[in-house]
């Protein structure tokens, strides 16, 4: 009987330490709960406020997940027996630079090029927002090597998959910088706006735009293996990700790969944006997350995007001194990336001061010059430090 007392005792023991109760007693698990509560906050962000749920939902019950105590070594690896879990392999699509190309090659099946090739001019506003990476790295070179420097700026082209994709290239940690990227491009409603307001007086926000032009199918299917070409001759580095934007694309333009463009924009992407939207969030492990250099790269990433988005906006004003057909301001935040989030946020500030003023389409076109400016940008990063 005393025998059986004892096992009985140290089963209990065993299964006390084994709860996440027990584990958050220990050290750090303050840190798990702030990090559980920011999801909880992301959570009501994305289903009561509706804001980027797509990405929000995944990215919060990622970061829930990872913060319950213990989950970590169920979910990622567990020493005791020498295995990995679920976490662990998912992420390899993170950790191999696999999931931002496919995520590009999604964007690229889903997005209308027509508005950049009706207005080319948007080059050069989608060029102008990438202003706060380089001024965000320049910078950070102040305080961290000149390589993690490169990736904190990459946040502010508000391009999740990029900033992924060069943290890792170049060998950084991306779980900062992922979680950042992807937050403030799901935050846009609300962090644009202010800065759109300041930059701006109530007759710009007021300008209405002439209809775009009509963008033959010839001209569309030109357009991403001329860039394509162009681009890699010049920068070969930023083809892993700027030929798969082009090449989902040429699928949906060239009208005989139906079922690849319906394929890459729907299913594929789908299952690629919840693989990474959960691996992203499961890098906010409170231990590692809540530290003064995490939140240092949280707030230069902040810095790095406002000042893509003021860039744009200026980049308007400054091409309007010179143009008899003036162009609304609003649209030059849409050079962030961030396609189509931001745009959206140039048609809804634009309507708030003129309700039937539809700058969707003509923002669109610094949106994707954004995208291709964002891809731009990191193939001179890698030029230079890969």
């Amino acid at each position: 009987m005393l025998i059986s007392a004892i096992d009985w005792g140290d089963t209990f023991i065993q299964l006390w330490h084994s709860t996440g109760i027990f584990t958050m007693l220990q050290g750090d698990g303050w840190k798990n709960l702030i990090m559980i509560v920011i999801a909880l906050v992301l959570f009501y962000l994305a289903i009561a406020k509706k804001f980027e749920p797509l990405l929000l939902v995944p990215i919060a019950f990622g970061m829930l997940l990872i913060n319950i105590p213990g989950a970590y070594q169920e979910l990622y690896k567990n020493d005791a027996e020498g295995t990995v879990g679920l976490l662990y392999y998912l992420s390899q699509g993170v950790e191999k630079v696999i999931y931002p190309p496919l995520i590009f090659l999604g964007i690229g099946a889903m997005t209308d090029f027509g508005p950049l090739i009706a207005n080319p001019k948007s080059f050069l506003i989608g060029g102008a927002a990438q202003i706060g990476v380089f001024l965000t790295f320049a910078v950070a070179t102040l305080f961290v090597n000149p390589k993690f420097a490169a990736a904190i700026g990459m946040i502010g082209g508000a391009d999740g998959p990029t900033a992924i994709y060069v943290a890792t290239v170049l060998g950084q940690d991306v779980s900062i910088i992922a979680v950042a990227a992807y937050s403030y491009m799901a935050l846009i409603p609300i962090i644009q706006p202010p800065f759109m307001k300041l930059l701006t007086t109530k007759k710009e926000r007021q300008i209405r735009m002439k209809q775009l032009r009509p963008v033959s199918k010839k001209e569309k299917i030109i357009f991403p293996i001329a860039v394509t070409l162009l681009c890699g001759i010049i920068l070969p580095t930023a083809l892993p990700l700027l030929g798969m934007l082009m090449l989902g694309n040429l699928f949906k333009e060239c009208l005989v790969t139906d079922r690849l463009k319906e394929t890459a924009s729907n299913a594929m992407m789908n299952i690629i944006t919840i693989l990474l939207g959960v691996c992203v969030g499961a890098k906010a492990q409170g231990s590692t997350f809540l530290t003064l250099k995490s939140l240092a790269v949280v707030g230069g990433g902040l810095v790095a995007f406002i000042a893509g988005t003021c860039g744009g906006i200026l980049m308007v004003k400054f091409m309007n001194l010179f143009s008899k057909e003036k162009m609304n301001p609003l649209i030059g935040s849409a050079g962030v990336s961030a396609v189509p989030m931001a745009a959206r946020v140039s048609q809804k500030e634009g309507q708030k001061e003129v309700p039937d003023n539809y700058l969707l389409m003509h923002a669109m076109g610094p949106n994707v010059a954004g995208v291709i400016g964002s891809a731009v940008a990191a193939g001179v990063l890698l030029a230079i430090f890969a």
